[in-house]
């Protein structure tokens, strides 16, 4: 799932009175912490419920992530038009529309009906997905902005980690199908929404800002193929798991609990060597991985070495903080919040135009194709890396001109 950069509404914190503030901040967490219940059901359900139930085929996953992650682009503006509303508000709206869509899916027998669905919660999703970290600084104590937004991610992380927990105990120790389970996502989702409500009403949304700057150029063309490179994992993947070699539910669920263990322990420590070596080496490291893991997936047969393949190419994602790190090297900080949300911008195009296109050409000639453009893409990303300094640098002051 793609996330929007906490920064992406442009403001700076405002602080409430000290008194709404402990209460604010903790139905901020207990909402998110919802959401990723609810989140977790839905991703560790979704290639078996889809390949499995009802029976979906390569080229229409293609259509429905290209649907789904066209919301990511729409989001932009739909935050643009509700500017000046009460942020918890809107979150609450949003989350209700999340649990709508999701728990549709305990009903839903057609294409048709999954792709309507999966519009109605995505839309709800992407919209929320910049609020949290946005009302968590408007709460946030003088110098305790980064501690408070660990916190929000911390909650998330809890969530989604619980969520795939209860999935997998539902699934193999009560026998409950998928469809039951999608129920409770949904009920999860409204009560995030009902978090939301307890928050303090006097944060307000900004309009959100969209720049494009050439100076920033490798950085957006890098946001593009890290897109394309997304959407081959999320939605080729795990269904290439399910769908040719028949990885059961259990599996797959156990598979997504290792990569958040994996995520946990190695995300402070690729931070660690993205200070140290700099981004460009890190960048090229990441690369070339993904280019062996995507030949693995099109050409290895054996399904148990490609289940280490999944859990390495799935929690491989915390190296793409090296293109966040490397904005803030090059960006000063008027220039960073409509940076990082033009790379938003750009990784959506991806998101939406990639499963198009791989959808197409696993239909047309088999499986290995998404890979192999996979492969592609991350071929040219090392190109492109190679143009980034070789050492990490202090952030340099810009005076490029807005296009």
């Amino acid at each position: 799932m793609s996330q929007i950069p906490p920064s992406i509404l442009g403001r700076a914190p405002e602080q409430p009175a000290s008194a709404a503030q402990p209460r604010g901040l903790f139905f901020i967490w207990a909402a998110v912490a919802f959401v990723g219940v609810s989140l977790a059901l839905q991703m560790g359900l979704n290639a078996n419920f889809l390949a499995e139930d009802i029976g979906i085929e390569p080229v229409q996953i293609g259509h429905l992530e290209a649907v789904r992650e066209s919301c990511g682009v729409l989001a932009l503006g739909v935050l643009a038009l509700l500017a000046g509303l009460a942020e918890p508000l809107i979150g609450a709206a949003m989350l209700a529309l999340l649990a709508v869509g999701i728990s549709a899916f305990t009903h839903v027998h057609s294409f048709t009906w999954v792709v309507l669905m999966s519009l109605v919660w995505s839309q709800g999703l992407h919209v929320w997905m910049p609020l949290p970290a946005s009302m968590t600084l408007s709460l946030a104590e003088p110098g305790r902005a980064g501690h408070r937004l660990g916190q929000t991610q911390a909650a998330g992380a809890v969530g989604f980690g619980s969520g795939l927990l209860l999935a997998l105990g539902l699934s193999s120790l009560l026998g409950v199908g998928m469809r039951p389970m999608y129920t409770i996502a949904g009920v999860t989702a409204l009560a995030a929404a009902a978090a939301c409500l307890a928050i303090p009403r006097q944060i307000k949304a900004h309009r959100p800002r969209l720049v494009f700057r050439r100076r920033y150029s490798l950085y957006y063309a890098l946001c593009l193929l890290e897109g394309w490179r997304k959407q081959i994992t999320i939605s080729f993947a795990g269904f290439l798991l399910v769908k040719v070699h028949h990885t059961p539910l259990q599996r797959m669920l156990i598979m997504m609990i290792a990569v958040q263990v994996a995520g946990y322990f190695a995300s402070p420590a690729v931070g660690r060597l993205i200070d140290k070596i700099g981004e460009r080496r890190v960048l090229l490291f990441y690369y070339i991985c993904l280019i062996a893991f995507f030949i693995a997936y099109a050409l290895i047969p054996d399904p148990r070495v490609l289940y280490g393949i999944y859990i390495a190419d799935s929690a491989f994602f915390v190296f793409a903080m090296a293109l966040t790190t490397y904005a803030n090297r090059i960006a000063p900080s008027g220039d960073l919040t409509p940076t990082l949300s033009m790379g938003v911008a750009m990784n959506h195009v991806a998101a939406v135009v990639m499963p198009l296109i791989c959808g197409t050409l696993w239909q047309m000639y088999d499986f290995r194709w998404p890979f192999y453009t996979g492969a592609a893409a991350a071929l040219v990303s090392i190109v492109l890396a190679l143009r980034l300094p070789r050492l990490a640098r202090a952030k340099e002051p810009a005076h490029a001109e807005a296009l």
